[in-house]
């Protein structure tokens, strides 16, 4: 992805024709998406730049291009009506897209470790007409939990998003997976981390699947208080 930052552009409009055009977008569907969500509503600052910010409580908003491929790759289970987890959901940017994925008649919940996050992802959603709407309606929902553990309350998911990085393998996430399923998941091997794909198809039966070489903030304990 060493090309990225040609993505960028000077408004949320001509940051997703970018991601287009550089095929970091491939369906019109989650191109569609993403132009729902304005991501100044998300992101502090360089809204529109393609690569990571700061969002506080040593957190990201991971970089569009991520995004985008998140999208892509969990996108055959995101269809109008399904159920989606996102795990680390920050500032609420990605839970939003899926959102619009989903809607009007799937959910999403977003799951954050620290109060201020989750907060924050809700503050972020209400600055529109459209994400305030979501909140009311209950298509959004933000937590506080450990995400490592997913959030079996409104399990099984049709696809779950894991935005940090993961020591292992997570085998309660994967138990959350409606069959079939998907989970997007980076995961930390060695020093280095990779976005996996795990399927879990219609016998239960799992399948991973590595994508690329990707460095996240690590999935890790809430900061003392």
């Amino acid at each position: 992805m060493g090309m990225a930052w040609r993505s960028s552009g000077s408004t949320n409009e001509g940051l997703v024709a970018n991601l287009a055009r550089n095929g970091l977008i491939e369906s019109d569907r989650v191109k569609e998406a993403m132009l729902k969500v304005d991501r100044a509503h998300y992101a502090p600052s360089y809204a529109y730049e393609d690569s990571p910010q700061p969002i506080g409580h040593r957190a990201t908003i991971s970089a569009p291009h991520m995004h985008a491929s998140a999208c892509e790759s969990l996108l055959p289970y995101l269809k109008p009506g399904a159920k989606v987890l996102d795990i680390g959901s920050g500032s609420g940017y990605l839970t939003a897209v899926f959102a619009n994925l989903v809607g009007p008649s799937g959910t999403v919940i977003g799951i954050d470790h620290i109060q201020p996050l989750v907060t924050l992802a809700e503050n972020n959603m209400k600055k529109s007409e459209e994400g305030r709407r979501m909140l009311e309606s209950g298509q959004v929902k933000f937590v506080k939990g450990d995400g490592r553990k997913g959030w079996t309350e409104d399990a099984p998911y049709d696809a779950i998003h894991v935005g940090a990085a993961a020591a292992e393998h997570h085998k309660d996430l994967a138990d959350q997976l409606k069959a079939p399923g998907r989970m997007f998941v980076p995961v930390e091997e060695g020093w280095m981390q990779h976005i996996y794909v795990v399927d879990k198809k219609e016998d239960g039966s799992i399948e991973k699947k590595k994508l690329y070489g990707v460095q996240y903030v690590p999935l890790t304990d809430a900061p003392p208080e």
